[in-house]
């Protein structure tokens, strides 16, 4: 399904770019450059939307067929506590260390603090994925917690570069083990 999804992509931007360059070659008129332009942006962004709408499919499938309830977010972003944990909210600014497990939707693991060691970051200053960051919020020390990213709230259209690909649902499994 992703690889249907990767080809109407690249079909939308590589329609959008030849009427730029036809546009741009046979009128010089701003007026008409600006209305190519215009029709390419609400290409791409219809092209955003119904992506975004397959990976939400995607997602609540999943989501159905674990038998789990997940609590969602403004952004799209799915969590559930599986363990709670002390009281004390975790909060932009600090530094969160947390065993994890990062898998693709299919199961296949990628990364996990068993092979690469502890997670640590500072919280909302990046360095993670967004969605990490934003799960984080929602937790507290010593919460075990399952969270599901979008592709936009994770690596986005370019993947990780080395075992995350493009436009890939991430799934953690994580612990928040410490804070400061």
């Amino acid at each position: 399904m992703l690889k249907k999804i990767e080809k109407i992509l690249l079909t939308v931007v590589v329609v959008s770019f030849m009427a730029i360059l036809t546009s741009c070659a046979d009128n010089t008129d701003t007026q008409n450059v600006n209305n190519v332009k215009k029709q390419d942006r609400e290409r791409l962004e219809e092209a955003n939307r119904y992506l975004v709408k397959q990976e939400k499919e995607i997602i609540n499938e999943y989501i159905q067929n674990s038998g789990k309830e997940y609590d969602e977010t403004g952004t799209g972003l799915r969590y559930r506590i599986v363990n709670q944990g002390d009281s004390t909210i975790i909060k932009a600014g600090d530094i969160v260390v947390m065993e994890y497990q990062n898998s693709l939707i299919n199961g296949e693991v990628v990364y996990s603090s068993d092979n690469d060691g502890l997670k640590s970051f500072v919280v909302g200053r990046g360095g993670v994925e967004r969605g990490l960051e934003e799960a984080v919020l929602h937790l507290h020390k010593g919460d075990e917690a399952e969270v599901i990213m979008p592709s936009y709230l994770a690596y986005g259209l370019t993947g990780d570069g080395n075992k995350i690909p493009p436009r890939s649902i991430l799934v953690y499994k994580l612990k928040i083990i410490d804070y400061k």
